[in-house]
């Protein structure tokens, strides 16, 4: 089993990578007589995903797990405003990023974890 520096450089080009995406569609324009213009229209979870898919398909993999378990527990799906936002703030949402690894690895007892880890924003698990 690869120690954790081995690891390091995996978990570090994922986080990267998922960095990357999750910046690509936020960009704002500026305008000299307005300022900076925030977009309204925020990218489509299937295209994120997708996304996710042609970088890292344990990323896309860990993500789905992470979706269907933030609906299962708090009852409502996570925009994807919020998915960019558990992937980029610090070094990501704990359980977001263990689910990626437990996917990279292909452990199901990690996933298993991770997904009893998960907790809604406002309340707890249901």
């Amino acid at each position: 089993m690869p120690s954790t520096v081995q690891k390091l450089p995996l978990t570090l080009a994922l986080i990267a990578a998922l960095t990357l995406i999750a910046h690509s569609s936020t960009r704002a324009q500026t305008s000299p007589a307005r300022g900076i213009l925030q977009s309204t229209n925020d990218m489509p979870l299937a295209d994120y995903l997708g996304l996710l898919q042609q970088i890292a398909p344990a990323a896309e993999e860990g993500t789905k797990a992470f979706l269907a378990a933030f609906h299962q527990r708090c009852g409502r799906t996570l925009s994807t405003v919020e998915l960019r936002r558990a992937i980029t703030q610090g070094e990501g949402d704990p359980v977001l990023m263990g689910l990626i690894r437990a996917s990279h690895l292909k452990d199901s007892a990690a996933r298993d974890y991770w997904v009893q880890q998960l907790r809604c924003p406002d309340k707890g698990p249901r």
